[in-house]
């Protein structure tokens, strides 16, 4: 299904796509490709969306939070706003700092992305990058394809071709309430389970400081199943440097990472073929959302 979702500055409009399959529902906005809603039952059956995001594109072109956001060309943060590759040097726009963060700021989720197929439970959306996009080398062709399946599975897959060697280094935003977008109260409480022995601490800017720690006897070890909440506020330097849990945790099987909510039993398992997994607990959230729902810290 496909609907209107409201109009840009430009006058050009933008759309949003429902998909199902498995129980699962989940829409897509051509506006920055970003994940709008995903409804998931609960363990009676009963329906919730269990993403953050807003009511119509206008939320999601002022939103600063990058709800449901694709972000690329490189998530994250690229320390001094620049990077080499080879013997060259390619320079970036500082947008936090002196960093760059998450290739801002003409951001991909900032923009118009052209739907190349909508399927029931598929849709694939594709995005041209020029050569010099970003401060980042190379034309580039990137498309994201959202699917469900029979199993209650959601797949995001990020495909690119660029002529020249480049950084490509996508992710999705969403942050996820198991409990319903609407429960804020609930996310803390809800149960995580990361088996990465290791993480990477940050330094003050939340550039990674190249130490891999282990995270036995830290507020940092999810590896035995634990609230969210329960040590975000112990006095431990990369809590206090982050503002709470934003690191990256070591890859080393599947699930890699697995969350869960007492209240209405929904369970998400997260799986990648990557190194690293991203925990962010939404330290610098402040944001209204769906409904008028003020998401905070």
């Amino acid at each position: 299904m496909k609907e209107t979702f409201g109009i840009l500055p430009s006058g050009e409009n933008t759309s949003i796509y429902t998909i199902s399959c498995g129980g699962l529902t989940a829409a897509v906005t051509d506006y920055g490709a970003a994940l709008v809603k995903l409804l998931v039952p609960d363990r009676d059956g009963v329906l919730a969306d269990v993403v953050l995001g807003y009511d119509d594109c206008n939320g999601y072109r002022t939103g600063t939070c990058f709800l449901g956001a694709t972000v690329g060309r490189s998530a994250n943060r690229i320390q001094g706003s620049s990077f080499s590759i080879g013997e060259k040097t390619f320079t970036m726009t500082p947008n936090e700092g002196a960093n760059n963060l998450h290739s801002g700021p003409d951001f991909y989720h900032n923009r118009m992305w052209k739907v190349l197929s909508h399927d029931e439970d598929a849709i694939t959306l594709e995005l041209r990058s020029p050569n010099g996009d970003q401060g980042f080398p190379g034309n580039a062709v990137i498309k994201v394809t959202y699917q469900l399946d029979s199993e209650g599975g959601l797949h995001i897959i990020y495909d690119a071709i660029c002529d020249q060697d480049t950084i490509f280094n996508l992710t999705n935003h969403s942050y996820f309430n198991l409990a319903g977008q609407d429960k804020v109260d609930a996310a803390m409480d809800q149960i995580l389970s990361l088996p990465g022995r290791f993480f990477n601490p940050d330094n003050a800017e939340n550039i990674p400081t190249g130490e891999l720690r282990s995270v036995a006897g830290t507020p940092m070890d999810f590896r035995s199943p634990k609230p969210i909440g329960r040590d975000i506020n112990e006095d431990y330097d990369a809590l206090n440097l982050q503002g709470g849990y934003d690191h990256n945790w070591e890859v080393f099987c599947n699930p890699c990472a697995q969350l869960s909510d007492p209240e209405s039993g929904r369970i998400m398992a997260v799986y990648t073929d990557c190194p690293g997994v991203q925990f962010y607990a939404g330290n610098f959230l402040k944001e209204t959302g769906k409904g008028g729902v003020y998401y905070g810290k």
